[in-house]
């Protein structure tokens, strides 16, 4: 018999044959990191069914995760790309194209016929996982697309948006913009699909033209109905526009298809390999495979890698002893006539908090963004109306990214800066803290303390290494919940190297680890491992903690993970031995609280509050427009913004604006990507220069006046 086995970065694919080419069996499973356990699974399975032997049969293996285990198994190892190529030229001799997409990683290969011999050019994308089944399956989840609908879900007759699939994360942004623009799930995968095929067809053809016939292979183009649809639309123009041809759909089905078996070409290509060379490739059976997987992976392991977050049970109930009520803890509602109120409204999520006059936490609640800030506040003040009753709101403190734009909306009392709010819940507690890092989902602040002031603060929200979403989306790619990211880390013996600094790369690096035969629980403690790397010198350029001080309180939502928690103690007793370090009680309601104290400062000093109610933020109007009037075009970007209109009777409106609003109203302008971004053109900037010229008339500045009149005076004599 002769064996052909596909090891992929996330699935394991297997093709057992006659010495004819008759296929016996075939099985494509995900192996969820753990690569030699599932070919060893299928071996198994092949010898206790079929009677595969050692030493009688032939196997050959190919794929990103094939070279360790042919070594132990025996056999022969053969490129993915030849393995491809030889099974689409038996099978399809009319193709001249072919596109296959993996889990994480691409390829295309141009056929040429010249003379009677054919010649390959293959062009790969395997660093990144964008634009991959990896990449449009996690996108989906963010989306919360079940995974039966999304195979379902198609391309033609939807409005596109521009979504980057060069870079996964830069990509992941983009559909956090649309969401956050109120566009339907149906518009967002459509435009996946667009930006899948268009990475395909811009980068990995490098201006060559695909010819037909076109062949689609690998699994996001077997299951997804939109992207074969999104294939078929783009190369019928590029071939009209290039004068290959003006096919008709019904053309279009033929040239541009799915064959049978697409998700085994690469073991078919093994298998018709060794038809072709009659011998070698021996089988020479399972036992090294076995010990591999028992002991000799965590021996190699450790070699390549370092020793995981606990060295011993001991070690890690002792830790846990000293911080589990970093997850336990929480605050209890407790009834109140009158109440504080705290919120923070972030990128991913809403959170408030009530504290009574004398500065007891009361009552805290949460939402996820739905990306409309309106829509985040009149949750988070339902949820608070319902706790207080007829109860009475003496003042309302806000702060997050929608601070500004919500404190008049809200009649928010104070609007503070996050950084005042996150060192004000620190020193709460911790009144005499040398230093805060706060790291949130998307991005992380150091605070520099001294006599309970903030001297010194650094702030990074451009990069998504060091947060708490991209170590949550790492977890989600291998369907490990949050809940238990810290359990799977701190179950890893060996962790691998991972590289401080840019997020995009600490992506490529997770491909090759996978390639590597790393497991998920191994790779998630990795990342925990570089967490405070990345938080301190990339992200906070802090190479000297000793001069910070020796008190650290860490806050945010992402160190209620109790692995990363481990990994900051760990790395800041590293570099100051005799540091004192505690995470907040309640470290991811910190803003909110921060919020609340400052807005409790408010009211003793003036007994009053411009909140507006529960009942009118409940009955707020609103209005949304994203369209092409609402683009910016202060630079290359071109954000697609999304103008929120609400309806307040002391709003100027904006008769001048390309989306007039009367009188009456206010607007709010979200998913722009910095402050210019606030300004809708030209117009508006002659508004506020107008306003700015009328002040001065009104109230003229004297000593610029006497300055002037000085200055002329001299230069006339």
């Amino acid at each position: 018999m002769l064996l052909g086995i596909d090891i992929g970065s996330t699935t394991c694919k297997y093709v057992l044959a006659d010495d004819s080419g008759k296929i016996i069996d075939k099985a494509y499973e995900r192996h969820n990191t753990r690569q030699a356990e599932k070919v060893l699974e299928f071996l198994i399975k092949l010898e206790e069914l079929y009677g595969l032997r050692a030493g009688r049969d032939r196997v050959y293996l190919t794929g990103s995760g094939a070279g360790q285990i042919t070594k132990l198994i025996g056999g022969k190892f053969v490129q993915e790309v030849v393995a491809v190529s030889v099974a689409v030229e038996k099978l399809h001799p009319r193709v001249r194209f072919v596109s296959e997409i993996g889990g994480e990683d691409m390829k295309t290969i141009f056929i040429k016929e010249d003379g009677g011999k054919k010649s390959r050019q293959v062009y790969m994308q395997n660093v990144c996982a964008g634009g991959t089944g990896t990449f449009i399956e996690k996108c989906a989840r963010k989306l919360g697309i079940d995974q039966q609908k999304l195979p379902t879900m198609g391309y033609i007759g939807y409005t596109l948006h521009r979504i980057s699939s060069k870079c996964g994360i830069f990509a992941e942004a983009d559909v956090n913009s649309l969401v956050k623009a109120g566009v339907p799930v149906e518009e967002i995968i459509a435009s996946l699909f667009e930006a899948v095929v268009y990475q395909n067809l811009s980068q990995l053809t490098k201006g060559n033209t695909p010819l037909p016939e076109v062949l689609l292979l690998g699994g996001p183009n077997l299951f997804f109905r939109g992207l074969q649809e999104a294939w078929r639309h783009h190369l019928k123009e590029l071939w009209k526009a290039r004068g290959v041809g003006d096919f008709s759909e019904e053309e279009m089905q033929k040239l541009v298809y799915v064959p049978e078996n697409s998700l085994f070409y690469a073991s078919l290509g093994c298998i018709y390999t060794a038809m072709e060379e009659e011998e070698g490739g021996v089988y020479q059976g399972r036992e090294k495979l076995e010990w591999w997987v028992k002991e000799g992976q965590y021996e190699e392991k450790l070699k390549e890698g370092k020793r995981g977050l606990v060295s011993s049970e001991e070690e890690l109930e002792a830790f846990i002893k000293r911080y589990s009520d970093v997850i336990s803890k929480g605050i209890q509602p407790r009834k109140v006539p009158e109440v504080i109120v705290g919120c923070d409204f972030g990128s991913t999520t809403a959170k408030a908090v009530c504290i009574t006059p004398e500065k007891e936490l009361v009552f805290s609640c949460y939402t996820m963004s739905r990306g409309n800030p309106i829509e985040d506040a009149k949750e988070i003040f339902r949820q608070i109306k319902e706790y207080l009753g007829s109860g009475r709101v003496l003042s309302l403190g806000i702060t997050g990214y929608g601070k500004d734009l919500l404190k008049d909306v809200l009649g928010a009392d104070v609007a503070i800066v996050e950084t005042v709010a996150h060192a004000t819940a620190g020193l709460h507690f911790f009144p005499d803290a040398d230093c805060i890092c706060d790291v949130g989902g998307v991005d992380v602040k150091i605070m520099i303390l001294r006599q309970g002031s903030v001297v010194d603060f650094r702030l990074n929200s451009q990069c998504s290494s060091g947060n708490g979403a991209f170590l949550q989306g790492v977890a989600e790619r291998f369907n490990i919940p949050l809940s238990q990211i810290a359990e799977r880390a701190f179950s890893a013996k060996a962790i691998p190297n991972f590289t401080m600094g840019c997020g995009v790369f600490l992506q490529s690096d997770i491909v090759n680890q996978q390639r590597k035969g790393w497991q998920a629980e191994e790779i998630l403690a990795g990342l925990c491992y570089v967490l405070p790397l990345n938080v301190w010198i990339y992200a906070g350029n802090i190479n000297n903690l000793a001069q910070v001080g020796r008190k650290f309180i860490l806050q945010g939502g992402t160190h209620r993970n109790l692995a990363v928690v481990k990994a900051q103690v760990d790395f800041i007793k590293s570099r100051v031995p005799d540091a004192e370090v505690y995470v907040h009680p309640y470290s991811g309601e910190a803003g909110a609280i921060g919020a609340a104290l400052v807005a409790l400062e408010h009211w003793q000093k003036t007994k009053s509050t411009r909140f507006r109610g529960f009942q009118t933020v409940e009955n707020l109007e609103y209005v949304a427009t994203t369209s092409k009037d609402t683009v910016c075009h202060w630079c290359p970007v071109n954000c697609q913004r999304t103008f929120i209109d609400v309806k307040l009777q002391e709003g100027e409106g904006r008769p001048w604006s390309k989306v007039p609003l009367p009188k009456g109203w206010v607007r709010l302008i979200v998913n722009n990507s910095c402050p210019k971004g606030l300004v809708e053109d030209e117009k508006e900037l002659r508004v506020i220069k107008e306003r700015m010229e009328k002040v001065k008339s009104s109230f003229p500045n004297v000593s610029e006046f006497v300055r002037k009149e000085a200055f002329r005076k001299l230069t006339r004599t």
